[in-house]
C-alpha cells in the first residue's frame, strides 16, 4: 500500500509547463473517445432502451420498479466510489462499473420474449451495483483529464457517445418495427443487438490511459488522487455533501434527472412503437447538437466566467420552463382522452415536439452539472469526491422518480406536474452558487488545481 505523502508546492517559475508533442494514444481525446466508447456500451444503450418507453416493453410498470431499485443501489455504490478507486485506481473502477449493464438487458431480453420477471429485479440490481461505480469515476475522468480550457468540449463531445447509444438504438429499432402504428413492445431482436454491443464495453475500459500516463497539450499533469484511508474519503465526501456549496445545488440537479423517467414513461404511455422508435432516434441527434453547442459556449474563454455561466443557466432554465409547461398541458389532456399517437395522426406534432426537447433538456442539465462541479472544486480529490457526490445525487432523484412512475397516475400526470414544481423551486437556491462563478477573487476555470498538496493515491503502475 503506498504511503500518504505531500509535496510542497514550488514557485510558479519552477512549476511552469510547457506545450508537448502528444502521443496520439495518450491524448485527452483519445481517453475522451474510449471513456465515451464506454459510456455508448454501458450507460448509452440502457438509455436507448429506455426511451424506447419503458426499456422497449408495452407496460412501463414493472421496468420503472427495476430502474428505481437500480438508482437506490447506485446511491450507494456512488458513495464509495472514492475509496474503491483507491485500491482498483480510476481505470479499475471504470472497467468494474461496465459489468452490470448487460444482465439489466438480458433481463429485459427474457420479459419481453417470454415474460419472466425475476431477472428484470435481478438484472436491475446487478446494474445498480456496478453502474454507481461506473457513473462516479466517469464522471471524474470527464472533469479531471482535459485541459481546463477545452473541457466543455471534452465534456460534450464525451456525453455526445451516450446520445449515440440512444440514436443508434432508436435506428434499429425503427428499422425493425417500421410497419407497427399500433401501442405495443419492441422486437425482442433489439435486445440481441444491445447485450452484444453492451458486453464490449468492459473490453474498451482497459484501453483508457492511467492519469499518470496522459499528455496533455499543455503539458500539465492529469492530477486525480485520493487519500489512503477509505473511511477517510467517506467521511471526507459526507463533508462536502453538507458544505451550502453542493446543499444548495441538489434540487436543480433534481429538477434536470428526475425527468428521465417522466420523459421516457410519456413516450411508452401516448406513442406508437414506430413513433416511440422515432423519438429515440431523432431526440439522440438534436440532444447532441445542443449539448455541443453549450460545451462551445462554455469554452469561449474571451468571454468573461462569469457572462458565460450565467447566460447558459439562464437559457436552460427558461427553455426548461417552457417545456415543462408544454407537458402539463398535454397529459392534462391525455388523461381524460387516453390516445395513442402515430406519426401519421392529427395532434401528433404537439405530442412528439415536447418529447425531443425536454431530451435535449436532459443533455443541457447534464454538460452544466460538470460545468458546476469543476468550478466548485478546489482539489483534484475534491473533484473525484463532487463527482462521487452529483452522480449519487443523480441517482436518488432517479431512484425516486423511476419508483413513483411505477404507479399508474404518476406515470400518467403526477410525474410532469412535480417536475415542474422542482424546476421553479431549484432556481434561486442554484442562482445563488452560480452567480459567484468568476466574481470577484473566486477561481477562473482556467485554473488546474495545481497549488496544494498532492496527495498519493493507488500505485499508478504501467499500462
Amino acid at each position: 500500500m503506498a504511503d500518504v505523502t505531500e509535496t510542497t508546492p514550488k514557485s510558479p517559475a519552477a512549476t511552469e509547463n510547457k506545450p508537448i508533442k502528444v502521443k496520439w494514444y495518450r491524448s485527452v481525446f483519445y481517453n475522451a473517445t474510449i471513456l465515451g466508447l464506454c459510456s455508448f456500451a454501458a450507460p448509452g444503450l440502457w438509455g436507448a432502451m429506455n426511451s424506447l418507453g419503458a426499456g422497449g416493453s408495452q407496460s412501463p410498470y414493472l421496468v420503472n420498479t427495476g430502474n428505481a431499485l437500480t438508482f437506490c443501489l447506485m446511491v450507494i455504490s456512488c458513495w464509495l466510489t472514492s475509496g474503491i478507486v483507491r485500491y482498483i485506481g480510476i481505470k479499475g473502477a471504470l472497467f468494474i462499473g461496465t459489468v452490470g449493464y448487460a444482465p439489466y438487458s438480458a433481463g429485459l431480453y427474457l420479459n419481453n420474449r417470454y415474460g419472466v420477471e425475476w431477472l428484470v429485479i435481478v438484472g436491475a440490481a446487478f446494474c445498480g451495483i456496478s453502474a454507481g461505480i461506473f457513473w462516479a469515476s466517469e464522471a471524474a475522468i470527464a472533469i479531471a483529464y482535459p485541459e481546463p480550457r477545452n473541457r466543455g468540449r471534452m465534456v460534450a463531445y464525451w456525453l455526445t457517445w451516450t446520445r449515440i447509444g440512444q440514436i443508434l438504438g432508436g435506428a434499429v429499432n425503427l428499422g425493425l418495427n417500421v410497419d407497427r402504428n399500433q401501442a405495443g413492445k419492441v422486437s425482442y431482436t433489439v435486445y440481441i443487438i444491445f447485450i452484444a454491443l453492451q458486453a464490449t464495453g468492459t473490453l474498451v475500459a482497459l484501453l483508457l490511459n492511467r492519469p499518470s500516463h496522459v499528455q496533455r497539450s499543455d503539458g500539465t499533469p492529469v492530477q486525480l488522487t485520493i487519500f489512503d484511508n477509505p473511511w477517510q474519503e467517506i467521511k471526507a465526501t459526507t463533508k462536502i455533501f453538507l458544505t451550502k456549496k453542493f446543499l444548495f445545488i441538489i434540487l436543480w440537479i433534481g429538477q434536470g434527472v428526475y425527468s428521465e423517467a417522466v420523459f421516457f414513461t410519456y413516450n411508452a404511455l401516448w406513442f406508437s412503437v414506430r413513433a416511440r422508435a422515432l423519438g429515440s432516434f431523432l431526440s439522440g441527434i438534436v440532444a447532441v447538437i445542443c449539448g455541443n453547442l453549450l460545451g462551445l459556449w462554455l469554452d469561449q474563454h474571451q468571454i468573461s466566467l462569469k457572462k458565460r455561466s450565467r447566460r447558459a443557466f439562464a437559457v436552460i432554465m427558461t427553455l426548461q420552463g417552457a417545456w415543462w409547461l408544454w407537458m402539463t398541458i398535454n397529459v392534462t389532456q391525455y388523461q381524460r382522452t387516453q390516445p395513442t399517437f402515430d406519426w401519421s395522426d392529427p395532434g401528433f406534432g404537439r405530442a412528439f415536439g415536447v418529447f425531443v426537447f425536454l431530451v435535449s433538456g436532459f443533455q443541457l442539465n447534464y454538460n452544466f452539472s460538470y460545468f458546476i462541479i469543476s468550478q466548485i472544486s478546489s482539489s483534484p480529490q475534491e473533484t473525484i469526491r463532487l463527482a462521487a457526490l452529483l452522480r449519487g445525487t443523480e441517482s436518488a432523484w432517479q431512484a425516486i422518480s423511476y419508483g413513483l412512475n411505477a404507479v399508474p397516475i404518476m406515470a400518467a400526470v403526477g410525474g410532469p406536474y412535480i417536475n415542474f414544481g422542482l424546476w421553479g423551486i431549484s432556481i434561486v437556491p442554484a442562482w445563488l452558487i452560480i452567480k459567484d462563478f468568476g466574481v470577484g477573487g473566486d477561481k477562473t476555470d482556467v485554473e488546474s488545481h495545481t497549488e496544494g498538496p498532492v496527495v498519493s493515491g493507488k500505485d499508478e503502475g504501467s499500462d
